[in-house]
């Protein structure tokens, strides 16, 4: 499992964004032809939940995990699953799936109206406890992905996998600031969930 960067790159290429660190997962799909990629999707995972730095993220979203090494594995045993994207505890930033690609990120969802987010979003997965609380060096580098993401696809939505599928997940939950990355990204002409309070000049 050795990912790889290349700063020398232009920032996106083939969906890939060049200054991420890059550890490419199986578990992708094609979007349908001609969507709009408008919406990001905060999440939040940790594994074994509430450890950090353990690599087992990365090694759940490239089908590499040990489900032997852990009794929380055994709930999960055999889950294809992927993001496009995981911040760790440090800011660090990890892709796993092309944004012009399809990751499995979002299951059963819809916003907007539209089913099947997955169709349509971009997945980012922060690393944390659903409900904690998350760390300085991830709301910058989330705030510097989705700037990034805003520049290159017409995003125009930001929401947590709490609202695209409410009584069903509830991650990133009650430790996410949403305000705080609300006024960071207030330059953004994108919108909120309906539980994310105006942010005031």
């Amino acid at each position: 499992m050795t990912p790889t960067t290349d700063a020398s790159l232009p920032t996106w290429q083939q969906g890939w964004l060049s200054s991420a660190l890059h550890l490419p997962s199986p578990n992708f799909g094609p979007r349908p032809e001609g969507v709009d990629i408008s919406l990001a999707v905060v999440h939040s995972i940790s594994l074994p939940p509430g450890a950090y730095g353990t690599g087992c993220v990365q090694q759940l979203f490239t089908n590499r995990l040990d489900w032997d090494a852990h009794p929380y594995f055994e709930g999960i045993r055999g889950l294809q699953v992927s993001a496009h994207f995981f911040i760790t505890r440090q800011g660090v930033v990890w892709q796993f799936v092309s944004c012009d690609e399809r990751a499995w990120h979002a299951g059963t969802s819809q916003w907007c109206g539209r089913d099947n987010c997955n169709d349509f979003s971009i997945g980012i997965e922060l690393e944390g406890l659903e409900g904690g609380q998350f760390d300085a060096p991830q709301y910058q580098a989330l705030k510097d992905l989705c700037q990034s993401l805003a520049a290159h696809y017409p995003l125009t939505h930001i929401a947590g996998h709490e609202h695209i599928a409410p009584g069903r997940k509830q991650d990133p939950g009650p430790g996410f600031d949403w305000a705080h990355l609300q006024q960071q990204l207030q330059h953004l002409p994108v919108q909120w969930p309906s539980t994310v309070p105006p942010n005031k000049p």
